[in-house]
């Protein structure tokens, strides 16, 4: 399904998948690119785009962005994701930069965005907490004030490649007595900065994706806080806007259902009840993935007519993650006994048991794909909002 293209779009459309073929870094085709690359190889592409004057495409072109129209910025999503493209630094990019050029002051935006966008600073985000994961209103991060400096002292958790991190965008309370929205600020801290200890988390598929990270008496110069203190909510609310407008994944749940039927073919007989069973699954979640295409598509027709969407980030957050978790699901189902198959990471990173080519990632995709519904707000978190924007309730 294609968005009707103007002669001028399906120009660009061809020179996107041009420039991908040609440009898109071999070292950088793995299995797991999340886990599986070095700090190194994950900014190859980001320095190719940065180069092209490519690598922010939402970003307004008087900060660096290269000015594309809505509707090339949408088919720029969807041919990097259908060709298996990693975005750019994502937490930079992304997220932090469109904070800084927004709210911060000319000076924040003369030091941060150009280092942004060459890939020489790269950036995690310092939300959640031990006691604070979809409500990030009670964070107990504390950011107290003492001169130039605020002295941070706290835990954060679930730091998502902080092990690479220069830089972390940090939600601290800075006002312990005000309501729990109105007492956070928007903070950013050096991660060489003394007092930062990063400690990783190995979760259940062996990987390092993920770290706790602890503040002790950290001194951060008051010229890091982004807009006013105390009004950090407003920008982490911003930023987590643009965090759940990327996540439908449609490119990615198509190259993932091509691989599903893929294995069904080679493992499944077609005499086998169990083929059928497969085959209903896997149309029921390609009407669903087309339904949530076309959705998308509604909604870039209405951002180019200057329409707002209301609760469409939303929506594509709680489609998206749930689609690709029951293709997952589905993927190590029909893999059978392969599925239980794991790297050896202490042999080396290249090292797995035996199976066919795709057994090594499938229980790790499928585990893996287990945080989806959570991060960025957990879904429950978002059909609050749609019930409360839409329904009024």
């Amino acid at each position: 399904m294609d968005l009707k293209l103007t002669k001028d779009d399906e120009a660009f459309r061809d020179e996107v998948r041009a420039f991908i073929k040609s440009n898109y870094p071999e070292a950088m085709r793995v299995a797991n690119p999340e886990t599986d690359l070095t700090k190194e190889q994950s900014l190859l592409w980001h320095r190719i785009l940065h180069k092209k004057g490519w690598v922010a495409p939402l970003w307004p072109k008087e900060y660096g962005g290269p000015g594309w129209s809505i509707t090339q910025r949408f088919v720029w999503q969807q041919e990097t994701t259908r060709a298996g493209a990693m975005p750019p630094l994502a937490f930079s990019v992304t997220m932090v930069g469109p904070v800084i050029y927004t709210f911060g002051n000319d000076a924040q935006k003369q030091r941060f965005l150009p280092r942004i966008l060459s890939g020489d600073d790269w950036w995690c985000q310092g939300y959640s907490e031990p006691g604070a994961g979809s409500d990030l209103a009670a964070v107990r991060t504390k950011a107290v004030r003492d001169g130039n400096h605020y002295v941070v002292n706290g835990h954060k958790t679930w730091t998502t490649l902080a092990q690479h991190a220069d830089w972390i965008f940090c939600l601290v309370r800075t006002d312990p007595a005000a309501k729990p929205q109105a007492g956070i600020s928007f903070l950013l801290i050096d991660m060489k900065t003394p007092g930062i200890t990063v400690r990783p988390i190995i979760t259940l598929d062996g990987t390092h994706e993920v770290n706790d990270i602890f503040f002790e008496d950290v001194r951060v110069p008051v010229e890091n806080l982004i807009g006013e203190e105390n009004k950090g909510w407003t920008y982490a609310k911003f930023l987590l806007g643009n965090e759940r407008t990327g996540m439908a994944g449609i490119g990615r749940s198509y190259r993932q259902l091509d691989r599903l039927k893929e294995i069904v073919r080679s493992e499944i007989a077609v005499h086998d009840p169990a083929y059928s069973e497969f085959q209903k699954d896997i149309a029921r979640l390609e009407v669903d993935l087309l339904a949530l295409e076309a959705t998308e598509l509604r909604v870039v027709s209405q951002l180019a007519r200057g329409i707002d969407p209301g609760a469409a980030a939303s929506l594509f957050k709680i489609r998206g993650t749930e689609i690709y978790q029951r293709l997952t699901d589905l993927t190590h189902r029909a893999i059978g006994s392969y599925g239980l198959a794991v790297r050896d990471r202490t042999l080396s990173t290249n090292a797995f048991t035996p199976g066919p080519a795709y057994g090594h990632i499938a229980l790790e995709k499928y585990l893996n794909a287990r945080k989806l519904s959570i991060y960025g707000g957990s879904n429950e978190i978002q059909r609050n909002i749609i019930a409360k924007m839409v329904l009024g309730l």
